[in-house]
């Protein structure tokens, strides 16, 4: 018996060694405009004004918009709805009725990091601090002594938002977290990983140097003033400094910090790495991915028998909680107001409509790495340049927490991709009592529908720089692109 292997890991096969030179062009171009999304969407908030700028190019109009205007939908009409600026729905109209289903791609455009707390700014030994909090699951020895940089909004009391954006430019300052010299660093070294940096030791220094430098005796009209003048500045000198740059250079005081999101990322572009540049470094692929590419499959794909559905979503990172994340009604009333342009819309034909749809979770998946071999399985591992790669089931354990795909699905899935020559591998993540880490799967497959995760395979992931397979961010496109022309179960 001649055993068939298509594009899967059964065989370790690296994808590269299918291209040929023209699409070796194409997977290059194509690396280099994720590239460029990574660099200008480093926060929710950066990925939703690229998308939307990008998709409106394309033809999409706001939903809310046609809601107002009382306008109808029908078939080839392109509409997407935007959720607190943090999270985004797309839908393309397709031949077929809604309440018999819908192609979903859905990913997270959150990323590991430190957010700035409400009452952040202090002085301590001569240094001005911004107390941070890290968000999502980090490594914290990975953030210190790296440069940081400062992105997000700060909310005057007058309704007027200031956008912080602070150590991308080559001639811009940026930030760091301090760590003890090797010299003193004894007892720090004999501490488990965990424990070596502290979530309260990672406050960025963001400056070191007093106001009184400038401002000595400049507004004092005789001896007595000058003295108070000069009392009055050495008190949390530096950080008086930093205050003054912040109400010059944004108009903003001190107390604005309560209703600001700041989020620290590491500063600096994304780049090519290795010598044959076949990969690439950057911060925030997981999951910017996956939500790149599912959104420039919905791009791709101009007609389809079922309407397509590109779901982005925030809070991926913490559990998918809160109004942004995939646990809020955002997906559900956006689903229910385009159903009721197109006049499809009453409460069971929307609950038809979600159960007999297809989707997606398109996050990404832990590499193999040789140097750290004993944590994976090799026969059950996604390969750096293997493709895109399908997760049955993820979880830890005994499958804890996780969404797990029925066969016939992955069936289904298998017989698309066959069909469209897409490269794809699948994996688990890590051995059964190491593994673990969830998607937003789960919660999509509450209303009863086919749901697989599936992506690009990720290496450091949740490090401050993770690193892909530019062929596995081109297949994935590719993988969507097909999912959403065919998928239909």
């Amino acid at each position: 018996m001649k055993i068939k292997k298509v594009g899967v890991n059964m065989e370790h096969k690296n994808t590269w060694e299918t291209y040929n030179e023209k699409q070796l062009k194409e997977v290059d171009a194509f690396a280099r405009e994720y590239m460029d999304f990574l660099d200008n969407g480093k926060t929710e908030r950066e990925c939703i004004d690229r998308i939307v700028n990008t998709i409106e190019q394309a033809g999409y109009q706001e939903l809310e918009a046609l809601i107002k205007s009382g306008a109808k939908l029908k078939t080839g009409d392109k509409v997407y709805s935007v959720w607190m600026n943090k999270s985004i729905v797309m839908f393309q109209i397709g031949k077929e009725k809604m309440t018999d289903g819908i192609n979903i791609l859905g990913a997270h455009i959150d990323s590991p990091r430190l957010d700035i707390k409400q009452n952040p700014l202090y002085e301590d030994g001569g240094f001005a601090y911004l107390d941070t909090h890290y968000y999502g699951g980090v490594k914290k020895y990975q953030w210190v002594t790296i440069p940081l940089a400062i992105h997000g909004v700060v909310v005057k009391k007058d309704g007027t938002t200031v956008e912080i954006n602070v150590g991308e430019n080559e001639d811009d300052p940026v930030f760091f977290v301090s760590d003890l010299l090797i010299h003193l660093a004894n007892e720090q070294l004999e501490k488990k990983a965990n424990k070596v940096i502290e979530g309260e030791a990672l406050d960025i220094i963001i400056g070191n140097k007093p106001l009184v430098i400038e401002k000595k005796g400049k507004n004092a009209k005789n001896k007595d003033e000058e003295d108070k003048e000069e009392k009055s500045a050495d008190k949390e000198a530096v950080k008086n400094g930093i205050l003054e740059i912040l109400q010059k250079s944004y108009d903003i005081e001190e107390e604005d910090f309560i209703s600001a999101e700041l989020e620290v990322v590491p500063a600096g572009r994304t780049r090519e790495a290795g010598f044959d540049r076949s990969m690439i470094l950057g911060y925030g692929q997981d999951d910017r991915v996956c939500a790149f590419t599912s959104m420039k499959a919905m791009l791709e794909v101009t007609s389809s028998d079922r309407t397509a559905c590109c779901i982005l979503v925030d809070k991926e990172e913490i559990g998918s909680v809160g109004a942004t994340g995939m646990q809020s009604k955002f997906f559900e009333n956006a689903v229910a107001e385009v159903m009721n342009l197109t006049g499809e819309y009453s409460e069971l034909n929307m609950r038809r409509c979600l159960a007999h749809s297809c989707m997606l979770s398109s996050d990404v998946s832990s590499a193999f790495d040789p140097t750290y071999a004993s944590s994976f399985d090799k026969k059950n591992v996604a390969y750096l340049g293997g493709g895109m790669v399908f997760n049955k089931f993820t979880g830890a354990r005994g499958k804890s927490g996780s969404n797990d795909a029925n066969a016939e699905y992955l069936g289904h899935i298998r017989a698309i991709f066959e069909k469209e020559k897409v490269n794809f591998q699948t994996a688990e993540l890590g051995k059964v009592d190491l593994g673990g880490g969830g998607t937003i799967a789960y919660i999509l497959a509450l209303y009863g529908m086919n749901v697989i995760d599936s992506g690009v395979a990720v290496l450091n992931m949740h490090a401050p720089w993770e690193a892909t397979s530019k062929a596995d961010v081109y297949e994935a496109k590719r993988g969507y692109v097909a999912f959403l022309k065919h998928a239909d179960l």
